[in-house]
């Protein structure tokens, strides 16, 4: 559902958004061909563009990275809904900024000393090379990147359908085809440093685009004393913990502040940016300036929209007792794009509003792509290295890995773009894709499963294989137990209300109550105890005794 104004808004910006939007998606290609031209033969060129990165484009491209459409689309809608409750996330920065500083350089060193590219290449160099454990961190990338990006393809679909079209599916449609379509191009044509280049342009956009959407949020209300006593004038619930929905205790809440921005770096893509930097002081320097960045964009500019979101379009309560967005909004994570369509214009005249909220229609769609890109990326790194390489063609060329590299872009992208588009005429699934938050929560629930290995490998050194393997397994298994794309498959393919996994379900459900945490902190709950036990009663690898990385 989107506001009938919104099309309306569309038509009379006459061609502008979409000239703006075309010459954008131009210059990523041609950046794409950039790439490829200064690139050289070998999959350490293509996957960590020569190990070189400064430490400009290398603190951009991680900003970029960590900053999807969830900071853009998600967050504002999250804080539309819940309220102040949810600004606790900007927590994510320090934290995501302190695991770049301590963990960046140990991979960095042995990534460059090894000819590491991938997570699994460290992890199970570690752990005696075993092939389960290397088969689950494959699992864990997959599961991590698949869902993240799908959650880009949708948000492009979702920026689609409030611009160009009336909100039917669609409109939405085909902004997710363009987008996944021209993404998947320049990943393929230059590898990692027509990633890293685009990251670093998408970055200035996207971040431009947070502070920007702030200013005109604040601006809208006549100052940030008018704009304070808007939102004091909030529900009370919209001001206080648990938030609007009531799903945001406290317990809940720290597990998501805590976990999600360590998921998002321990990611394959970003692990692949520890890889790439030219050498650690780079990362250092970048964990600074990501901490102080990307504080203020939450603060300053996410915060700001979805507060004042609110107090424009106060949300409507429903029959069954929950709350939907005003009809003026139609979804949650259009609240920010909806609020510069129509206050940008009233602030700073017709046409340079519509300028500038074209350009803001860019910084979507820059977050967007930012992610994508990274993760395609990745994920084509991990099949190609840790499995096509591993399992299926030992003796492979480089350049053949290179090729079946750019056909893995193409696949994966295809596949999480048929997801989005049947996910959203699937209507046990539909509550699940619904929210771009969601997604990202899903994603990271499994991502940071690779914490205790990590931690073991860089610093500790006490697990054996047995340990890790079990214990990854069984926080993979937990941690998707508390996700809702298990109530929904469990509704989806076990009708009776008797069978096992609705029994399963009414067990996951009361361990919820007792201990509200994320999916997240569960299934890592199940992963240290299970690594703990099983280490301390199984015999140490070799690699182990060999002193710390």
């Amino acid at each position: 559902m989107t506001a009938p104004w919104v099309a309306q808004a569309a038509v009379e910006a006459g061609p502008i958004p979409a000239i703006v939007l075309g010459g954008y998606l131009l210059m990523l290609l041609v950046i794409g061909w950039l790439g490829y031209r200064r690139s050289r033969a070998g999959e350490e060129d293509y996957y960590l563009a020569g190990r070189d990165q400064g430490w400009l484009i290398s603190t951009l491209t991680i900003i970029a990275t960590f900053l999807s459409s969830f900071a853009l689309m998600g967050a504002p809608g999250m804080v539309y809904r819940e309220g102040v409750v949810f600004a606790l996330v900007s927590l994510n920065a320090p934290v995501a900024g302190f695991a770049i500083y301590l963990l960046g350089s140990r991979i960095w060193r042995a990534g460059k000393e090894r000819g590491y590219l991938t997570q699994a290449d460290m992890i199970c160099a570690h752990y005696d090379n075993s092939s389960l454990l290397r088969g689950l961190v494959v699992l864990v990338g997959l599961l991590f990147a698949i869902p993240y990006v799908m959650m880009q393809i949708q948000a492009g679909g979702n920026l689609a359908a409030v611009l160009f079209g009336d909100g039917d599916r669609r409109a939405f449609e085909i902004g997710a085809i363009v987008l996944a379509s021209i993404t998947a191009v320049y990943i393929m044509i230059g590898g990692m440093r027509s990633v890293a280049w685009t990251d670093a342009i998408q970055c200035v956009l996207l971040l431009g685009g947070m502070f920007l959407a702030g200013a005109a949020m604040i601006a809208a209300f006549g100052g940030p004393g008018r704009f304070a006593e808007a939102v004091a004038a909030l529900p009370e619930t919209s001001l206080t913990v648990p938030g609007t929905t009531g799903q945001w205790r406290w317990p809940f809440l720290f597990s998501v502040c805590l976990l999600m921005p360590l998921g998002a770096i321990l990611q394959p893509a970003q692990w692949m940016r520890f890889y790439s930097a030219r050498n650690p002081e780079t990362l250092r320097r970048g964990a600074v300036i990501f901490i102080v960045v990307v504080a203020g964009a939450y603060l300053f500019g996410i915060m700001p929209v979805g507060l004042g979101g609110q107090a424009l379009y106060p949300l409507q309560r429903t029959e069954a007792g929950g709350v939907a967005p005003a009809a003026e909004v139609g979804e949650f994570d259009q609240i920010l794009v909806v609020v510069l369509q129509r206050q940008l214009p009233e602030l700073c005249g017709e046409t340079l509003g519509v300028v500038l909220s074209s350009l803001f229609v860019v910084a979507v769609m820059a977050a967007s792509m930012s992610t994508a890109d990274s993760n395609l990326h990745a994920l084509s790194a991990v099949l190609t290295r840790d499995v096509y390489e591993r399992a299926l063609r030992p003796r492979a060329s480089e350049a053949e890995r290179v090729w079946v590299g750019r056909i893995v872009i193409l696949l994966a992208t295809a596949a999480a773009l048929v997801f989005v588009l049947v996910g959203g005429r699937t209507e046990s699934l539909q509550g699940f894709m619904r929210m771009i938050v969601d997604l990202a929560l899903f994603a990271v629930a499994f991502s940071v499963q690779l914490l205790p290995i990590t931690v073991d490998v860089l610093f500790l050194r006490r697990g054996t294989t047995w340990g890790a393997s079990a214990g990854l397994l069984a926080g993979i298994v937990c941690a998707f137990l508390f996700t809702p794309l298990f109530g929904a498959l469990v509704s989806a393919v076990a009708p009776q209300e008797t069978s096992w996994l609705f029994a399963l379900q009414r067990f996951v459900g009361d361990c919820r109550a007792v201990l509200p945490v994320h999916a997240t902190a569960w299934g890592l709950l199940a992963n240290v105890l299970i690594f703990t036990v099983v280490s301390a009663i199984t015999p140490r690898h070799t690699s182990a005794r060999s002193g710390r990385l």
